[in-house]
């Protein structure tokens, strides 16, 4: 039976590179993957999946309006082994629904990789609702500087001080984000709070 899988972990934990060594693996077997990519994300080339590694390859860049359950069944009988979903965070509930409905009614496996909080610790869309239905939630893990498991992702200005207010989509890498455990994430966004409160009324 097929399933419906969230792969989740902080920033720079190598979901990509997860992502991609499963590809390889079901494309060296002759099966055919779809693989999917945010739009938003413009770190790199349009409609690529790049890892910290060096890797990458061609995906089909999504957006709020994409029916990925469409865009998959497009090729009609030639169903795909396998889709895969870089950026899971971005998706919509709705678009959660369809990759669900690709394994439940079409017995196509889906493999999602993402963010399970943004910068303030506050739940995405996209991750919100692969945990309340994913068959498999699957954690993959990072490290914080002080050797505990980084399960947060702090947002830094271009000093590498906390960010505490903001929109909650900012693309960016190393230079954006921390990965950080929640005693050491906490302590960052308390010093950012606190120095947002000190600053004298415009």
């Amino acid at each position: 039976m097929a399933k419906l899988y969230f792969y989740y972990a902080s920033m720079n934990a190598g979901k990509s590179t997860n992502l991609l060594q499963a590809d390889f693996n079901y494309r060296e077997r002759g099966m055919r993957t779809v693989l999917f990519t945010a739009g938003v994300d413009d770190r790199f080339a349009a409609g690529t999946i790049s890892s910290r590694i060096g890797l990458d390859t061609p995906a089909t860049a999504f957006d709020r309006t994409t029916d990925l359950g469409a865009v998959v069944l497009a090729s009609g009988d030639d169903k795909p082994a396998c889709v895969m979903v870089d950026e899971a965070q971005f998706l919509t509930a709705t678009q959660v629904d369809q990759l669900a409905t690709l394994a439940d009614t079409h017995g196509i496996p889906v493999l999602a990789y993402g963010l399970r909080t943004d910068f303030l610790g506050n739940l995405f869309e996209g991750s919100a609702r692969l945990l309340a239905i994913a068959d498999s939630l699957i954690e993959i893990k990072s490290v914080c500087a002080c050797g505990r498991k980084a399960t947060m992702n702090l947002r830094v200005d271009a000093s590498g001080r906390a960010v505490a207010a903001g929109a909650q989509t900012a693309i960016g890498g190393n230079d954006l984000y921390v990965a950080l455990c929640r005693r050491h994430f906490n302590e960052h966004v308390a010093v950012a709070i606190s120095a947002t409160r000190a600053l004298p009324p415009d």
